[in-house]
């Protein structure tokens, strides 16, 4: 009972309501889109428009939202990154409090490529651009990329989840992770 209680206190607030509701509210609008995809195309519309409005008010947030939402917070450049991967390649990288190296480049990495998304499939909607058929080859192809970078952010979630004891899944909904500890990055 008491290293409940104890682990309870030892946790911090990391992620704001908005963040959790956009990453949620991105999940469900990418998987409604990718399903409805050649089925229903009112829908897989609908959840276009809602994943580029999710995506501009998030870069919108990385400018002035909470501490752990703003870019300027947790965006790394390339030699941050790559030695990031090759301290986890290694088992010796640190846990972050907000996105690590690895995942903040995985988080631009998405919100550029749903962009990608939406413009191809907007664009397909013009007179300009109606039925061409290099732009519908080239918003499959981002659709099924995003879907590939899904899978590799999972993974990066599950190995820093197992590797530093912490449940991140649970930390997106309920906002809490454990405390820093002597060598964390915050």
């Amino acid at each position: 009972m008491n290293a409940t209680v104890s682990s309870r206190r030892n946790m911090v607030k990391v992620w704001s309501p908005y963040v959790r509701l956009f990453h949620w509210a991105l999940v469900l609008s990418v998987t409604v889109a990718w399903l409805s995809s050649g089925l229903i195309v009112k829908v897989h519309e609908l959840a276009g428009y809602s994943a580029i409005a999710l995506v501009a008010s998030r870069l919108l947030a990385g400018m002035v939202g909470s501490r752990y939402t703003r870019f300027a917070q947790f965006v790394r450049g390339p030699r941050a990154v790559t030695s990031y991967l090759g301290d986890i390649a290694a088992h010796r990288e640190k846990r972050y409090l907000g996105h690590n190296p690895a995942g903040a480049a995985m988080v631009l990495a998405l919100l550029v490529t749903i962009c990608g998304i939406a413009l191809t499939g907007w664009l397909q909607t013009t007179d300009a651009f109606w039925g061409v058929g290099w732009l519908q080859t080239l918003h499959q192809l981002l659709g099924n990329t995003v879907l590939l970078m899904v899978g590799l952010h999972l993974a990066g979630v599950l190995l820093a989840s197992l590797r530093h004891h912490e449940n991140l899944v649970r930390s997106m909904v309920t906002g809490k992770k454990r405390a820093p500890e002597p060598g964390d990055a915050t």
